[in-house]
């Protein structure tokens, strides 16, 4: 369970109704099937050893006896398995009949969880059979041993205090209280649950929204197993939809109608981070429920879920269309309140011809659009210098008048020549000095276009821009409202994309996927053969690779080596391990560095779940050490 990832796995075995031999048989056949993959948890469906469907053969004490015998023979089977293991089974207990999922390790059973709600209408009818559990947990004798029974008991993996397991069963998570919301606020961070829920038409959809969504409101893990094809279809059918979450999301779903068993890994770092940050979630502060210890090996587990490479990014087309149509009303609005607010005449926009100024430039067009205002009222401002490219100046150009924006040209060659000069720097030592003169004077010119036209600087920097430090502090560094603030560089080139996509007009959407061909740069050095000589991904490194850091590292502080042990796996085949690691190390120096620069960061719009706001969700000092973080990358060198 390295880095906080469990293997876990959701079975619907083979059965036949109230054929408890060959029930037994095929579970323990799929135990050895799960311990051969991995799974540290596995979890079978409610009532499986003797089939959900027995009706009222429950009554009969040969199905019980035969019942009781086989959870004996399943949990001995455990003996050499490193597994937690839930079983659903009737379970007899001083003249009352039980429904419950029994929790099984190294040999032994080692808690009876009971249901707790029993469903008594449409075509259920538990409580013909049974009773349901008591309010709280105690000791009963099984087979001359005693163990705990009832509702919310928390299993304990020793060593690893981040995994603790709950079990409820089926109807349990249909209820308006679930008793997975105790367990997890008494610490649970894995619900399982041994569930019997027959196909109507919608309500597997139904079922995987509840499944996922108690995940959520929990921030936990949480494995379903539901029976299937072998329960009596005297009047019921059942699917064996399986369900694997984490969260909110669906980390894998078994077809339906099939039976199988079907395997996941859980992250637990993630799970107690979630809870960490989430003021909301407050456990409770006396602690009532049982806790039963069970012991599982502490193995790297071999990872079969997926991180997408883009997290910012849908990978679904019409998803990804409908999430860049918020983002751009969000961006606008944002701008909208605040032109209004200020009463600002103009928007002053410094346009490049690069992604990040053509995205603030169509989002101010958008606002001005939400005000009713001209948009002859944008100044959209170009400032050729040293590094300046024809393709990239005419596009900004064209884009500037397409859009209906005021078109300004101010030269800066002869501004940042006499700075030089002031200064005493040579123009020919290109180093950082020469590249920020030059930014700073764009700056310099907006903000004083601005007072002028009674304006707003409208900041073009995006959001991995400003975690990398990429910026010229006070000189792209600084505006007077960020509209691109939250929004990471693989999510502005979407943007920009569907903007092109969504527009009428074939000569801006011509000029638009030219500037979505062209290498992002900030044309701060001369051309070579009038072609851009100064690539920032050259420099700083592949802006998907820091973007998939970025997305890690603050949505679930995921330590470097974990980072590093994802990216490789998801970046196979496009990067070596040895490129990861190079700009990883980049990355976590640079982010630590550079926490100054966003310390005093204008005004923008939060768009997403990550944001570097010093007023809302990154609150770092700027003189914080990097040290903890590049010894753990370090364990990691290739």
């Amino acid at each position: 369970m390295k880095n906080g990832f469990v293997k876990v796995a959701a079975a619907t075995p083979d059965i036949r109704v109230a054929d408890v031999e060959f029930n037994t048989q095929n579970i323990i056949n799929t135990m050895e099937e799960a311990q051969k993959n991995g799974a540290k948890i596995l979890v079978f469906p409610e009532l499986c050893v003797t089939g959900y469907t027995c009706s009222d053969l429950f009554d009969h004490s040969v199905l019980l006896k035969a019942s009781r015998k086989a959870l004996l023979e399943i949990a001995e089977n455990t003996n050499d398995k490193d597994m937690l293991v839930f079983i659903g089974a009737p379970l007899e207990v001083n003249g009352k009949l039980y429904n419950v999922a029994a929790a099984m390790n190294q040999g032994e059973i080692i808690g009876f969880t009971t249901k707790t709600f029993l469903p008594n209408y449409g075509e259920f009818y538990e409580m013909r059979q049974f009773t349901p559990g008591p309010q709280t947990v105690r000791e009963i004798t099984f087979e001359g041993k005693k163990i705990p029974f009832g509702p919310q008991i928390l299993f304990q993996a020793e060593g690893m205090k981040e995994l603790v397991v709950a079990a409820e069963i089926c109807e349990d998570v249909w209820s308006p209280v679930p008793p997975s919301i105790q367990a997890a606020l008494e610490g649970a961070t894995v619900i399982v649950n041994c569930s019997a829920s027959d196909e109507t038409i919608g309500k597997d959809t139904y079922r995987r929204a509840l499944i996922s969504g108690q995940s959520a409101r929990l921030i936990s893990g949480y494995i379903y197993a539901n029976a299937g094809e072998g329960e009596s279809t005297t009047d019921l059918v059942f699917g064996g939809h399986n369900i694997i979450a984490e969260n909110g999301t669906v980390l894998k779903e078994s077809s339906r109608y099939v039976n199988e068993i079907i395997y996941s890994e859980l992250d637990l770092q993630r799970i107690t981070g979630e809870r960490r940050k989430n003021t909301t979630f407050q456990p409770l502060d006396e602690e009532t429920l049982v806790r039963v210890p069970f012991t599982v090996e502490e193995t790297k587990t071999f990872l079969t879920r997926t991180f997408p490479k883009k997290p910012f990014v849908p990978s679904d087309e019409q998803t990804r269309a409908q999430r860049c149509e918020e983002i751009l009303t969000i961006q606008a609005m944002g701008l909208k309140k605040r032109l209004a607010h200020t009463n600002a005449r103009t928007a002053v926009v410094g346009i490049s011809g690069g992604l990040d100024s053509t995205l603030a430039l169509l989002v101010t067009a958008r606002a001005f659009d939400m005000l009713g205002r001209d948009k002859k009222d944008i100044i959209a401002v170009t400032m050729p210098c040293f590094g300046t490219t024809d393709r990239t100046y005419q596009n900004a150009c064209e884009m500037s008048k397409k859009v209906g924006a005021t078109l300004i040209e101010v030269p800066i060659a002869d501004a940042v020549n006499v700075h030089f000069r002031d200064i005493g720097h040579d123009p020919e030592d290109h180093s950082v000095t020469y590249e920020n003169c030059q930014a700073r004077e764009r700056t310099q010119v907006l903000m004083d276009i601005a007072n002028k036209t009674w304006g707003m600087v409208i900041g073009t920097g995006d959001l991995s821009e400003l975690a990398l430090g990429w910026a010229t502090y006070n000189g792209d560094h600084m505006s007077m409202y960020g509209v691109n603030a939250s929004v990471p560089k693989t999510l502005v080139r979407h943007l920009v994309k569907y903007a092109a996509d969504d527009t009428k007009d074939e000569a801006l959407k011509n000029i638009l996927y030219d500037v979505l061909d062209t290498p992002v740069s900030p044309e701060l050095l001369p051309p070579k053969d009038g072609d851009i000589a100064q690539k920032t991904e050259d420099l700083v490194g592949p802006y998907e690779l820091h973007d998939f850091f970025l997305y890690f590292m603050l949505r679930f502080g995921y330590e470097p080596s974990k980072i590093f042990r994802i990216a490789c796996m998801t970046f196979d085949g496009e990067y070596d391990k040895e490129t990861i690691f190079k700009w990883l190390e980049t990355f976590c120096r640079r982010f630590f560095s550079q926490q100054f620069k966003r310390s005093c960061l204008p005004d923008g719009p939060k768009v997403g779940t990550v944001a570097l706001s010093p007023r809302g969700d990154w609150r770092m000092p700027s003189d914080a050490c990097v040290a903890v973080w590049m010894r753990d990358l370090e364990a990691c060198r290739v």
